[in-house]
């Protein structure tokens, strides 16, 4: 079966394995939350936003600003509908779903951002994703120069200094590579940034199902990478697949680097000996 047939019901992730740029992030990233929730409806979602940017299209237009328009997108997310950054939402996968965000009304940055995104999006209004180091923003070009606005932080606006120095701060990182951090992300960028984030968090609560399906996209993202196939080995046999494994696992010892050439051998013995309990 080819990549495009396993993923044939995800019409965006599609796009972004043909390296397309036309992709609807909100409807990629409900594609990933539907491995978790896999009745889930888009439409609830999508009439909840559609729903807020028609709350917002008085105020917006009446705004003098283009702060004014930023704070009133901030006060009908955070005010109006309480939807705010937890910490709590890093330890759980519906942290980063968007239709669960809404429903629960908390999220980690990168979700958050994509609501505020796909909400300013309905009025007309280009908030780009910023993948910076640690902590995910958008951002949003303003006649006076570009504007930043932090969704976990309950909508805060930024300057580009105010945002560099922030960041600067955040993470110890030189004034050179604080510039190209607060770039616009790219959508493939921000989708494998989420997939990461799902990765590590199904990895440390041993959930390898499901992290078995988001290594399926990261490496169907990313094939050359030998890093994703190694994961993509490794979890098959986590998740029970150990005919997958042993394949991945083969093709993998012909180019790992020595140093991981023991872990992955005895990754294959594990697998094989489970699949002949199947036969």
């Amino acid at each position: 079966m080819s990549i495009s047939e396993q993923f044939q019901c995800d019409s965006e992730f599609i796009k972004l394995l043909m390296r397309r740029d036309d992709i609807d992030l909100a409807t990629a990233s409900l594609e990933i939350a539907r491995d978790a929730y896999p009745h889930l409806d888009f439409d609830e979602t999508f009439d909840w936003i559609d729903d807020r940017a028609e709350e917002l299209a008085g105020p917006v237009a009446r705004a003098k600003t283009d702060v004014d328009v930023l704070e009133e997108l901030q006060k009908c997310l955070v005010t109006n509908h309480q939807i705010h950054g937890s910490r709590d939402a890093f330890c759980q996968a519906d942290g980063s779903f968007l239709n669960r965000v809404i429903e629960t009304k908390q999220g980690i940055p990168i979700s958050l951002s994509l609501l505020y995104m796909t909400v300013a999006d309905r009025l007309g209004i280009k908030l780009s994703g910023v993948a910076a180091p640690i902590h995910f923003i958008t951002r949003y070009e303003s006649v006076a120069g570009p504007l930043f606005l932090d969704p976990f932080s309950g909508g805060r606006v930024m300057t580009f200094v105010e945002a560099a120095d922030w960041l600067q701060q955040l993470t110890g990182a030189p004034g050179s590579s604080i510039i190209n951090a607060l770039k616009p992300a790219e959508p493939r960028a921000i989708i494998i940034r989420m997939l990461n984030n799902l990765k590590r968090l199904y990895v440390e609560q041993k959930c390898w199902k499901s992290a078995w399906n988001v290594q399926h996209r990261l490496a169907a993202l990313q094939p050359t990478l030998y890093e994703e196939r190694r994961d993509l080995a490794v979890l098959s046999l986590k998740a029970h697949r150990p005919g997958y494994a042993i394949n991945l696992l083969n093709c993998c010892l012909k180019s790992c680097p020595p140093d991981e050439s023991e872990m992955l051998v005895q990754h294959l013995e594990s697998a094989q000996t489970e699949l002949s309990r199947w036969n």
